[in-house]
């Protein structure tokens, strides 16, 4: 145990001082996302986790640098993962492991699916959804106590009695209980006002709520509306007021439409949205969010005997299948994309899978790869911080060893990682 801690504050310092040296990265093609182009043989300046400058050519280095060489390599900014749960991974024992798991085993097991996502390139999650350890994962992560990725983090879900997110559905009568806003469970606009500050108490940085229902809770319907449209109101306004965006679970269309004229910028899965809910989400600025990944892995896990309980396969075999397909419609529309693949329904570190499932369904490598980087930027508001490879931006690099515009599956082989300055992966 002695001999385990020493090397933990060993890592720490070499973490610490790397942040704190000069590095210089001599790199063979950086992905401008800002302009959708690759420039040749560039020298990167890092030093204090930022970006300090980008310059063509391979500049010297001096003596007292750190030196990588990446001149073989494809080099982007790290990507953002705008829909995953870093406390869970589903498996045929979820449903049970909720009433067997203490908290210490929720974070044990949210530590190493940290560090997998973050050694897949992804340097920036939005987590939407767990029981609030995902907040206390955060500030490990941003303390340097564990190594993962930047997490912007919702909490506890907001959901309505019985719908997808009650943390109950499934649970004898005797577990039942009656959970309110405290636990994320509203039935009026006051209680959703109530609930948004909860999640602000809490040490939130967004909203998730669950217009609809969903596939993977224990409750027959998926898809029916599960807020009126002045609880959304109620909750939208609110978290205006602390500073929050709202993302919203939505497989079903009316629920969606209650939900993007209440006022949500983000639409996760979108599964059954109509035409007239695209040309509202064009309308209202509002971004969707695919997550493809978790609609092919669930349809696949349903076709295994006993991994859902019964009332969850036939949602499961419905809903997975018709996610890539309105993901094609709503890009040929001109809906706004955004990254997001919803790893936790499924094994993280798959994350990049979602590259190749967007690129099939219609929309350019490039695009895809701005979709991860700069406009997650836009919706954190972090435009001049994240998603580029610039002088002033977080020193978040990765690097794949062929062009992804030609194989777009080599964004699931990242060679290289680098966050706030600090390389976890060479």
């Amino acid at each position: 145990m002695k001999l385990k801690f020493t090397l933990l504050c060993f890592c720490i310092s070499l973490m610490m001082l790397a942040q704190q040296s000069n590095t210089y990265i001599h790199a063979g093609h950086v992905l401008d996302t800002a302009n959708g182009t690759w420039q040749d043989e560039m020298t990167i300046y890092v030093t204090d986790g930022l970006i300090k400058d980008v310059r063509k050519g391979y500049q010297d280095v001096p003596e007292d640098g750190i030196y990588v060489d990446l001149k073989s390599q494809w080099v982007m900014p790290g990507f953002t993962d705008m829909h995953v749960h870093m406390e869970t991974e589903y498996n045929p024992h979820a449903y049970v492991q909720k009433y067997v798991d203490d908290p210490a085993d929720v974070a044990y097991d949210s530590v190493t699916y940290a560090e997998i996502t973050l050694m897949n390139g992804f340097t920036t999650v939005r987590d939407l959804g767990g029981s609030g350890i995902n907040i206390s994962l955060r500030d490990a992560i941003n303390k340097g106590k564990v190594p993962g990725p930047r997490i912007f983090t919702a909490g506890k879900s907001i959901a309505s009695t019985g719908g997808h997110a009650d943390p109950t559905n499934g649970s004898n009568q005797k577990l039942m209980g009656d959970p309110g806003p405290r636990e994320g469970v509203i039935n009026s606009p006051s209680e959703g006002r109530e609930a948004v500050r909860h999640r602000y108490k809490n040490g939130a940085d967004c909203i998730k709520i669950t217009a609809t229902g969903g596939v993977l809770s224990v409750a027959k319907n998926g898809s029916n509306p599960q807020f009126t449209i002045e609880e959304i109101k109620a909750i939208t306004t609110t978290a205006a007021d602390y500073g929050f965006h709202v993302a919203a679970h939505a497989h079903g269309d009316e629920g969606m439409r209650r939900a993007v004229l209440g006022g949500v910028k983000t639409i996760e899965h979108g599964t059954y949205m109509s035409e007239e809910t695209m040309d509202l989400m064009k309308k209202m600025n509002c971004y969707l969010v695919p997550t493809i990944t978790a609609g092919k892995e669930v349809a696949l896990k349903a076709e295994e005997d006993g991994f859902y309980p019964e009332v969850v396969v036939p949602k499961a075999k419905a809903v997975g299948p018709q996610i890539q397909g309105t993901f094609a419609r709503a890009y040929k529309r001109g809906v706004p994309i955004v990254f997001g693949t919803d790893a936790g329904v499924f094994a993280h570190g798959k994350n990049g899978k979602e590259f190749g499932y967007l690129v099939e369904a219609g929309m350019p490598v490039m695009e895809a790869l701005q979709s991860a980087t700069i406009t997650p930027a836009i919706i954190l508001q972090l435009e001049e911080q994240l998603g580029q490879i610039k002088k002033g931006f977080y020193a978040d690099i990765i690097a794949v060893s062929e062009n992804p515009e030609e194989n777009v599956a080599i964004l699931e082989q990242v060679d290289f990682v680098m966050k706030d300055g600090v390389v976890y992966k060479n």
